[in-house]
């Protein structure tokens, strides 16, 4: 470790505003080291964005030293775009703001280098990928950013003296591309979307035939993953056609989201370089295509032993109950974080595996809370059923915490579990993202534990999704109306 680049980054900006402490000034350095002993020369200096997405910078290696020191500007529209990257907010208003400090005319926000988070890219040569937090030009944090609101969410965990793990288990299909949407008339906002078919036919579940088919391919992804240290665990055929999963190791909030926003992206690249097409949209439109979930898996620890394993199978401790009762009770305000897209509700469909309606059930996959509770079973856990692979991690993991508490914190109780996860009983989840976002809007949990930010930034991000769907005349539509009137 280099005293002088110790120094060098003690007098940064970043360490002078406190973005970067003594502990981790002293991390930075050695991944200086590392990242000159490996021979790496660039750098994707990247931040989760508000849709779970990873962007950012590319650096050569020699300028790295200097992003530790300042942290890196980017324009602060990269916040302030909906899923098709149209600014949904005007730039031009001059009272624009964003946890209250004045966005208008583009304003550059900060990357802030999170030196525990070098991630190399094997497949990437000689590449390496940094994630990074966010603040304001004068070292402010960004409240809503979404690393921000997780580690908020898993401090406040922290203060009622719990910890929290979280299971990992990504759902997403591969396919062959037919038609690239290059042509210069498929380059609109959002882009035309490729063409594809199959790699496998479908409804084999956890075929081995149908694993040998494609091992090549979860083979070069497993690889990936294991050299970026992401720790899967298992490679699994899903249910639809060219339709896998993969599974990770538990781990606390962060490194999961991590893992997840870096799979996702590995995943996509490294199949685009194939000439194939990763997709993680949560029902693609595509003839026979099944819809993919990701069930949030996650337990408290609580002096270090689970706080969910209970003394009789099944049962629920009182602290499982709570926070069973607290996942309940905000389920419909949290979808617009567990499922934030147009799509995501078109997999809330009855007897499919996929919840519709808010209950638990003790082992049952239709109910939105699934309660997986062994006497002496340190992995005893609830396993939350509603999310989709579309979701931002960092949002979904931190509404999980964020309800959770609330429940243990008012000393909830959950219902009976259920027997009948589609019965008309159970309450609804959203049937649209139109009804989530006013679910969310009118709930305080998220004003209460995140602050008043966190609420209308979202929102508007998702009213401008939400109105352009609105305002697209679809094949329905057209197949409804055009011969009868």
């Amino acid at each position: 470790m280099s005293d002088d680049m110790i120094a060098r980054l003690s007098a940064g900006k970043l360490a002078r505003r406190g973005l970067l402490t003594e502990a981790g000034i002293a991390r930075a350095a050695e991944v200086l080291a590392e990242i000159e002993a490996q021979g790496i020369e660039t750098v994707r200096v990247l931040f989760p964005d508000q849709h779970g997405h990873l962007r950012g910078k590319t650096v050569t290696a020699r300028v790295l030293p200097s992003v530790f020191e300042t942290g890196l500007s980017v324009p602060s529209t990269v916040l302030l775009k909906d899923t098709a990257n149209r600014t949904a907010f005007d730039i031009w208003q001059g009272d624009l703001t964003l946890d209250g400090t004045p966005l208008a005319g583009s304003a550059d926000v900060l990357l802030v280098p999170d030196p525990d988070a070098l991630t190399p890219l094997p497949y990437a040569t000689h590449s390496a990928s940094l994630i990074c937090d966010l603040a304001f030009t004068d070292g402010t944090p960004v409240r809503v950013a979404p690393r921000q609101v997780l580690a908020s969410a898993i401090r406040q965990l922290g203060e009622a003296g719990y910890q929290a793990i979280m299971g990992l288990e990504v759902e997403f299909q591969v396919f062959a591309v037919t038609g690239d949407g290059l042509d210069h008339a498929d380059a609109t906002m959002p882009p035309v979307p490729v063409q594809t078919r199959n790699l496998t036919q479908g409804w084999s579940y956890l075929s081995a035939t149908r694993y040998g088919a494609v091992e090549p391919l979860l083979d070069m992804i497993r690889h990936n993953a294991e050299a970026m240290g992401l720790a899967p665990r298992s490679m699994e055929i899903e249910m639809g056609p060219s339709q896998f999963e993969f599974t990770f190791d538990a781990s606390d909030p962060l490194t999961q989201a991590d893992r997840f926003v870096l799979f996702r992206t590995m995943v996509k690249e490294v199949c685009q370089a194939q000439g194939l097409h990763a997709s993680f949209m949560a029902k693609p439109r595509v003839a026979n295509a099944a819809a993919s979930g990701w069930h949030i898996h996650q337990s408290l620890l609580k002096d270090g032993r689970n706080a969910f394993m209970p003394e009789a199978d099944g049962q629920l401790t009182d602290t499982a109950s709570a926070w069973v009762a607290g996942l309940l009770e905000h389920a419909e305000a949290s979808c617009l974080l567990t499922n934030p897209t147009v799509n995501s509700y078109k997999r809330f469909s009855e007897f499919q595996l996929a919840p519709s309606r808010i209950q638990w059930g003790t082992d049952n996959r239709g109910a939105m809370l699934r309660a997986l509770l062994m006497a002496g079973d340190g992995a005893s856990r609830i396993e939350n059923r509603v999310a989709d692979t579309t979701a931002n991690p960092y949002y979904a993991l931190a509404a999980q915490i964020l309800s959770g508490l609330d429940g243990i914190t008012r000393g909830l109780v959950a219902p009976a579990p259920t027997a009948t996860p589609y019965g008309a009983d159970n309450r609804r989840l959203p049937q649209h993202l139109g009804e989530a976002i006013a679910a969310f809007e009118a709930s305080t949990l998220f004003d209460r534990t995140i602050g008043p930010g966190l609420k209308p930034y979202l929102a508007h991000l998702k009213r401008a999704e939400w109105s352009r769907y609105l305002a697209a005349v679809s094949e329905w539509e057209q197949a409804e109306y055009f011969n009868l009137y």
